[in-house]
């Protein structure tokens, strides 16, 4: 063993998870209170604590109280360094989550309580399972009225098919919420003023059978929750812990991150049951975290994360190893040795420059324009590659038109910037340049992003017409067929993509049958291979 085994077992990388308002930055920021990241939460609307979300940095998140981009942020708790990813959950963001969820070792998802589980929740579930990873879930504003909690259970069994083990209980929800009951210790856990939230909470711990909890909670309350144990010890699964491990069990928690109700007996249980950095797949076999070579790949890469500095980040997940600012890495997509420049670790768009950083970290690297999401890095000598990312087919099309032709150039660099992020794909004519450009998403809500960032980032005022096609289709074999030649249907446009590789897009679903009927050897495919 390495002499750094230590510092990454140390480690712990997870990426929260929910449908659009179940409470997860909210809650992302009630960790970073807990760890003393910061002094005072700000709630993500509302006046009373009128500040934004710590993890929401870019302006448009501000405004509009929802998070558009991953943000990475970092801070120690109970003797562990956690790697924090908070991911954005409306569903027009989710390749973003995607693949923000590479990074991490766990997931945390968020439900509301009133509300249960909800679409966008199901489909970053079944990126876990694919992953095989840890879920934890935190059932969320038990401070307003809930659903009933055995429901709640039951439905997260049946429509995710993760069985769940409660680790502790509510007792009532809304304004009769007055804790939660941990089964392993057997006490109560009550909690008084917090202001609004924004402070850690005075908790008090009771055993169930101390009279003095009569003083906290009613008669019914106690009676309920007893009755509500002896069911919960009959029916519930045991806790397994290589279960958990596996992603085939989910420990199940209680509690409101606005008021900060169990958010720290949740992070205590968390770090105990949760996993260092484990080993990743590559093309040369499995690659152990305590390896003695650093490797990393890069999963996100954001351009102007500081309006001062026109810069653009890669975000590297580090798989093994530890790693020095000083040393020079291997970057195998591009075959060259580099150094990293201004590595740097994140409080959202704070950040600090760092000179080391050990498997399990999310560094952030100066990108001069070399990296792109699923590359590898790692110690020159190695030539190995991580598992891809999978980039997906955009459902949503616009023609972008530039209207002041003198900002020609920044507005190719800034929507070329854009795309090398990952949040759009772009297109153009198949004889044209970059006249005529035309934008492919997988949310609608990207093009808004997009209009606000090019207008705001690269000073271009661009006009956004939405084109009817929904379906695209990459032409996988396109040295041996003749593109002028290919016989196609009313509904048809033919593109190339960044790379110049040729594709179609399509209005309707059965024009792309058609056209394989009427072209022979041609071969069309959904997703582009990176």
């Amino acid at each position: 063993m390495t002499d750094y085994s230590k510092e990454i077992n140390k480690r712990r990388t997870f990426a929260i998870i929910s449908h659009p308002d179940a409470g997860k930055t909210t809650l992302t920021e009630k960790f970073l209170l807990y760890g003393g990241a910061i002094n005072l939460a700000g709630s993500v609307k509302g006046k009373a604590t009128a500040r934004h979300a710590v993890s929401d940095w870019m302006e448009i998140e501000k405004q509009r109280g929802i998070s558009v981009t991953s943000s990475v942020l970092q801070f120690n708790y109970g003797g562990c360094c956690i790697n924090l990813l908070d991911t954005p959950g409306h569903q027009d963001f989710s390749e973003d989550t995607y693949r923000t969820l590479m990074a991490a070792d766990t997931a945390v998802m968020v439900i509301d309580g009133g509300k249960g589980v909800e679409p966008q929740t199901r489909k970053l579930f079944k990126v876990c399972a694919m992953r095989g990873i840890p879920i934890f879930t935190f059932i969320n504003k038990m401070d307003r009225d809930a659903r009933d909690t055995f429901d709640l259970i039951d439905e997260i069994e049946k429509e995710l098919g993760i069985p769940c083990c409660p680790i502790n209980w509510p007792i009532g929800s809304g304004h009769s919420f007055r804790g939660v009951y941990d089964r392993e210790t057997q006490k109560v856990l009550t909690f008084h003023n917090t202001m609004k939230g924004t402070k850690e909470g005075v908790e008090e711990e009771i055993p169930l059978d101390d009279p003095h909890l009569l003083d906290e909670i009613t008669e019914d309350q106690k009676e309920t929750l007893e009755g509500e144990l002896e069911l919960l010890d009959g029916a519930a699964e045991d806790y397994d812990q290589e279960k958990v491990n596996s992603g085939k069990l989910s420990p199940v928690f209680f509690g409101s991150a606005l008021t900060n109700f169990g958010v720290e007996t949740f992070l205590d249980h968390f770090l105990k049951m949760t996993v260092p950095p484990l080993a990743r797949k590559s093309d040369q076999g499995m690659i152990e975290p305590t390896a003695d070579y650093f490797s990393a790949f890069v999963f996100k890469i954001q351009a102007n994360m500081n309006k001062n500095h026109r810069d653009r980040l890669a975000f590297m997940r580090i798989c093994s190893g530890k790693f020095n600012a000083e040393d020079e890495v291997y970057h195998v997509q591009g075959d060259r040795k580099m150094r990293l420049l201004q590595p740097q670790q994140m409080m959202a768009d704070e950040r600090h420059v760092v000179s080391e950083a050990y498997a399990g970290d999310i560094i952030g690297v100066f990108d001069p324009g070399v990296f792109s999401i699923g590359d590898t890095v790692c110690t020159p000598g190695h030539k190995f590659r991580f598992e891809g990312i999978p980039t997906f087919a955009p459902e949503h099309f616009a023609r972008v038109t530039l209207i002041d032709s003198m900002k020609r150039k920044q507005f190719v660099k800034g929507i070329e910037q854009i795309a090398q992020e990952g949040a759009i794909q772009i297109f153009r004519e198949m004889k044209g340049g970059m006249e005529e450009i035309i934008v492919g998403v997988v949310g609608v809500l990207q093009f808004d992003v997009l209009k606000y960032r090019i207008e705001n980032e690269y000073n271009c005022e661009i006009r956004l017409d939405m084109l009817p096609y929904e379906h695209i289709r990459w032409i996988s074999n396109y040295h041996d067929v003749d593109l002028n030649n290919i016989i196609g249907t009313s509904d048809m446009k033919k593109v190339v993509d960044m790379k110049g590789r040729p594709l179609l897009l399509f209005v309707n679903s059965w024009s792309v049958g058609m056209v394989l009927d009427r072209n022979e050897g041609l071969v069309l495919e959904e997703f582009s291979r990176n």
